[in-house]
């Protein structure tokens, strides 16, 4: 895969491990050689202020029992077997008396000219030729021999850079080798996020792809608590929620359709009839009230449409107000007078409180209460009771709608709700209904925060209860 994350993070991991050895080859090297040079000064310092002290000292006495310059040889040979590096005597006039690498010559000695101390400066130690006596970099310790509070000489150990260089090469092979096996053991790193991280991802990233394509059935094989496998749940769930959508959506336009299609076939075919003379004069009158209804219906159809679609974008602001909950139901009952009367149905209102204040959108919870009594009303038998409620509980005021109608069927309980569902009862007994009344309550008890439910047994009757926020009210 072209740029992709699997290549970066192994171009990453290489170029760490190069990066790694070229650190160590450079900064860890000099850092390691400067280091194994301080150390190896310091511990030369001593041996040859030792030396200075208990050796060489008596050398440069007046006494009687002062050593011989064979002595002193002698005794510099054997350190400088001990300490691998050779060790000089060295006049204050820059004579060297005494060389352990050298054989021992009482009448040869060399005059080293220009030799000047204090070129050292603060420092005990230099590293260079000495004054061309070496031809490769030697670290060159001195330390003074003093006496009577003179300078009388110098102690110097001269030990090759080359000794201290194989030493940190070794120690650098040690690291190298600890790289490589760390480097190596870090492959389990690189593995585990192949198997982790980069295989589940290019399962995520196929699935993802499929279900763009519409393809919401494909398979993501993927578990896990990890946030992998939260991520692979939460794509699924999508998916599912988008193929409920789209089956949703097809299932939608398909009632919008039919809903449209009746009422338009039937205004079409009475037009055309009365323009060509199939329906005489005298009976377009009657015709023409059944288009004006057809065309009512398409009205309403519209409206409830326009209605849930303003709660679906989340334009719709309610104005919250302060209201007599008890008034509403009075006032909406009123309106459905004349079809009571015609059909004896009779309405009881049980108030638990002659006012009860809600806090809510008053002209939505008024078409509430109108699409509950008009569903109440729709499937009531003639000469039968419906029953309004209202009851304060807990902060809350319960409305409720009951009727003694033909009841709701148990398997279309859970579909009440949905927009256009209509129950087979329902189709049979009203043909103006539109199948959105109670989606639109339902869309403005939940606009609310509230909730409301149906308890319905078949032959015997349905109730539906919601509720408001109580508003205390002088």
């Amino acid at each position: 895969m072209k740029h992709s994350l699997y290549l970066k993070f192994i171009v990453t991991y290489l170029i760490f491990g190069l990066l790694g050895f070229l650190v160590i080859a450079t900064f860890s090297s000099r850092m390691t050689l400067q280091y194994l040079t301080q150390q190896k000064a310091d511990t030369l310092y001593r041996e040859a202020n030792y030396i200075s002290a208990n050796f060489v000292l008596s050398y440069y006495s007046d006494s009687p029992d002062a050593p011989s310059l064979e002595t002193v040889y002698s005794h510099f040979q054997a350190l400088d077997t001990y300490l691998d590096a050779s060790i000089w005597l060295l006049n204050a006039d820059g004579t060297l008396m005494v060389n352990s690498e050298s054989s021992y010559s009482e009448n040869s000695h060399t005059k080293i000219e220009d030799f000047d101390p204090t070129e050292m400066g603060s420092s005990y130690y230099t590293i260079g030729n000495f004054y061309g006596f070496f031809k490769d970099e030697t670290l060159s310790v001195t330390a003074p021999i003093t006496y009577n509070f003179r300078t009388r000489g110098y102690v110097l150990i001269h030990m090759p850079m080359s000794i201290l260089t194989a030493e940190r090469d070794g120690l650098l092979n040690i690291t190298y080798v600890t790289l490589l096996l760390i480097f190596t053991l870090s492959l389990l790193i690189l593995v585990a996020f192949t198997f982790t991280v980069y295989r589940p991802l290019k399962k995520i990233t196929e699935a993802a792809r499929q279900y763009a394509q519409g393809n919401f059935k494909y398979q993501l094989a993927i578990n896990g608590e990890d946030e992998i496998g939260q991520l692979a749940a939460t794509l699924i769930y999508m998916a599912h929620e988008l193929d409920e959508t789209d089956e949703y959506q097809k299932k939608f336009v398909a009632n919008i359709s039919h809903d449209f299609r009746s009422p338009l076939t039937s205004i079409k075919g009475y037009v055309e009839a009365m323009l060509d003379g199939t329906i005489p004069p005298e009976m377009q009158e009657k015709y023409l009230k059944i288009v004006l209804m057809e065309t009512e219906r398409l009205n309403k159809l519209t409206s409830g449409l326009l209605t849930l679609n303003s709660f679906d974008t989340k334009k719709n602001r309610l104005d919250i107000t302060s209201f007599d909950i008890n008034k509403i139901i009075k006032n909406t009952v009123s309106s459905f007078e004349g079809q009571c009367l015609d059909r004896h149905i009779s309405i009881e209102l049980l108030f638990d409180a002659k006012e009860q204040f809600v806090s809510a959108d008053m002209g939505k919870i008024q078409q509430v209460m109108y699409n509950l009594l008009d569903n109440a009303i729709k499937f009531s038998p003639n000469g039968s009771q419906i029953t309004i409620e209202t009851t304060l509980r807990h902060e809350k005021v319960f409305i409720s709608v009951k009727d003694q109608g033909i009841g709701i069927p148990r398997d279309s309980m859970k579909k009440i709700w949905e927009r256009f569902y209509k129950t087979d009862a329902s189709r049979g007994k009203d043909k103006k209904g539109t199948g959105l009344g109670l989606s639109i309550v339902k869309e403005i008890i939940t606009s609310h925060g509230e909730h409301i439910n149906a308890i319905s047994t078949e032959g015997v009757g349905t109730e539906f209860i919601f509720t408001l926020p109580y508003v205390h009210e002088e």
